[in-house]
């Protein structure tokens, strides 16, 4: 029986151990952040919304230069690691990398990679509810990488830790020209005027899988979730939000669907379609777990 605490490995074909090296010190993942992943929840076993986190990671290493991994393949390996995880798994992550390269960030000719697959399976604590903090960093929506799920995640970290650090679990982004992003692992929604608002792409943020599901359910069943136009959510409406003018609501692979109840350490209101938002997803989550 696997240890609820410890990940469970898959690459290369096999399981591997939590102590068993699977990656070489010159991978370029580890030496420059070259490499694209995906974060899957599980429900009843199995990694939900699986296709098109795969369909997303395939775009991603496109976007990065990097060849696409095999599908059957990475289903294979997914389905290792449930299967060995158990009921304690809450999370699947399928991370993929340029493999061993030179020290600087240039690749080998394409002929001479070798990129690196793998997949984990691990616990996953969830919260029905967010804490959000701002912080004073921002995303670039003119980036090289804008809108990729890349592993180059320094600053979510740095982000992050400044959230946890004033007692958050969840660090709200800006970009570049004062627009409202998302957050370090999940986008956000905006309650105003009877609507829930999110970012849209052009924002910079992240094309998030539970994003998509929630605008694509919300609309079979009526309810008013809708996609921001450009520049329609100012980082500022945040200022609304600490009022209790307006309510926030983040959704994410592991989170789900999460009403936020705090913000810079001060509580706030759940809204009305927000709480209703969460209850449409789960329901709908757990009907099909790949839709």
């Amino acid at each position: 029986m696997s240890d609820p605490a410890r990940p469970v490995i898959w690459s290369d074909g096999r399981r591997r151990s939590p102590d068993e090296p699977v990656a070489t010190a010159v991978d370029h993942g580890l030496t420059v952040g070259d490499g694209v992943f995906e974060t899957c929840g599980v429900v009843g076993g199995q990694a939900f919304a699986l296709s098109r986190h795969l369909r997303r990671l395939a775009r991603s290493a496109q976007g990065l230069g990097l060849p696409a991994p095999d599908e059957d393949t990475v289903r294979a390996g997914v389905s290792a690691v449930l299967t060995a995880a158990g009921p304690d798994a809450g999370r699947v992550r399928i991370t993929l990398t340029g493999g061993p390269g030179p020290l600087g960030s240039h690749r080998f000719a394409p002929e001479d990679a070798h990129p690196t697959l793998i997949v984990l399976a691990g616990p996953a604590p969830r919260s029905p509810v967010a804490r959000v903090a701002r912080v004073p960093w921002v995303r670039n929506e003119r980036s090289a990488v804008a809108g990729l799920k890349t592993t180059s995640y320094a600053e979510n970290v740095v982000a992050l830790a400044e959230a946890y650090r004033r007692g958050a679990d969840e660090a709200l982004l800006a970009n570049t020209v004062g627009e409202l992003c998302e957050g370090t692992g999940s986008n956000v929604f905006v309650e105003r005027g009877g609507e829930l608002l999110t970012p849209p792409l052009s924002s910079g943020c992240l094309a998030g899988i539970t994003r998509e599901l929630l605008l694509e359910w919300a609309a079979e069943a009526g309810l008013p979730v809708r996609e921001a136009a450009a520049g329609e959510l100012p980082y500022t409406v945040l200022d609304e939000a600490a009022s209790g003018r307006v309510g926030l609501l983040l959704s994410g692979s592991v989170r789900n669907v999460a009403p936020v109840v705090a913000l810079d350490g001060q509580d706030v209101e759940v809204g009305e379609v927000s709480a209703a938002a969460r209850t449409l997803f789960e329901a709908r989550m757990a009907q099909d777990v790949d839709p």
